[in-house]
């Protein structure tokens, strides 16, 4: 039995999410860049290569790995490049993105033999977070002057569009991309590529995805343009899971159970955004706060119910630890970092890649 704590990637569970990426590749004629922002895990991308065209990045470090270890088209875009990594970047990439003019200009020469886009913030998202919203007022996420971006159509191929965060609703992503083109519209003929970026649950159980193709597939019509879509969360929803262990239990008003994983170093983005983690089933009589072991107060996955008593040793699963939770895991506290272990098909397991003292000693000096 593997020791925990580890995150535990289910191919079969990978998979089903893959196989609707590939169905609205062939029915839309977009093609799928896998968003490393969001999911890294490159020990599982010789099974995700098979469906999709490639990586997108938000650094050079990121485009690097999906040169090396992923392959296929290779999209690089920053916020900001800085002067000592431009080269770099455009040794990796197949094409490259620039947030600003102001950027686009300063690195014309460097990045002349490659396809170059502008990112584009149309103004409006789906975003329920100010924080991640790219609409928010004094964004610096891309250009919103149709005047000023026509300006720079003679340095450009390709635009991005990424307006969509946790959109589940195929309704709210039509209304979303008819607001880009009423703002855009006249200069998306005049590029060879739009990419739609990512944050489109398109892969959920109820999502409409033949209407999501068609409408996939006139947009790519009505403009002659090759879409591209960048599913991060998309990709690997559902498929990982943190396997921990029950440490302690004890009352303080309500039963609290420790366990050997933490969520500010192992599950960041539940605290960031102030959500509650999942397990299931999630029922029965015993309700448990289940908390982190690090000495953060609000260490706290969240309160759930057992249909028995929690002991030390019981182990759980904690779900949707894949996308935007193994990318941001840390050595807070000097907890010990989870295992990075794979399910195959066949159900057996194998520990891919485990931490120790020394990683955790390199890591700070």
């Amino acid at each position: 039995m593997i020791e925990t704590p580890y995150y535990l990637v289910d191919e079969a569970r990978l998979v089903g999410n893959l196989e609707k990426i590939a169905r609205v590749r062939e029915r839309s004629g977009a093609k799928a860049l896998l968003a490393l922002k969001c999911f890294a895990t490159w020990s599982v991308f010789d099974l995700m290569r098979r469906y999709m065209d490639g990586t997108t990045s938000s650094s050079l470090y990121e485009v690097r790995l999906g040169r090396e270890k992923f392959g296929g088209e290779t999209h690089a875009y920053s916020v900001a490049y800085a002067d000592g990594e431009i080269d770099a970047v455009v040794a990796h990439a197949d094409k490259i993105i620039f947030n600003s003019i102001g950027q686009l200009e300063r690195y014309a020469a460097r990045s002349a033999r490659l396809p170059r886009g502008l990112r584009l913030n149309p103004l409006v998202s789906s975003s329920a977070f100010d924080l991640a919203d790219p609409a928010r007022p004094h964004s610096r996420l891309g250009e919103s002057d149709p005047g000023r971006v026509r300006a720079a159509l003679p340095q450009l191929t390709g635009f991005m569009i990424h307006n969509n965060c946790e959109n589940a609703d195929f309704e709210r992503f039509d209304r979303l991309l008819t607001a880009a083109e009423a703002r855009f519209g006249e200069l998306f003929t005049q590029v060879e590529w739009i990419s739609l970026g990512g944050g489109i649950h398109f892969t959920g159980a109820d999502y409409p995805l033949d209407r999501f193709c068609d409408r996939l597939r006139a947009f790519g019509e009505r403009y002659g343009v090759q879409v591209y879509l960048e599913p991060g969360e998309a990709a690997v929803s559902g498929s990982t899971t943190l396997e921990v262990s029950v440490l302690d239990t004890f009352e303080r008003g309500k039963r609290i159970a420790i366990v050997d994983s933490s969520v500010e170093a192992h599950m960041l983005d539940l605290l960031i955004y102030r959500e509650r983690a999942s397990l299931a089933p999630d029922s029965g009589p015993h309700r448990y706060l289940v908390c982190g072991r690090s000495c953060l107060a609000g260490d706290v996955f969240g309160e759930f119910a057992f249909e028995r008593e929690l002991a030390v040793g019981d182990r759980l699963s904690i779900l949707n630890a894949g996308g935007y939770t193994m990318v941001k895991k840390n050595w807070f506290n000097g907890v010990r970092m989870p295992a990075i272990c794979v399910r195959a098909a066949d159900g057996t397991e194998r520990v891919q890649r485990a931490f120790d003292y020394h990683d955790f000693l390199a890591s700070l000096s």
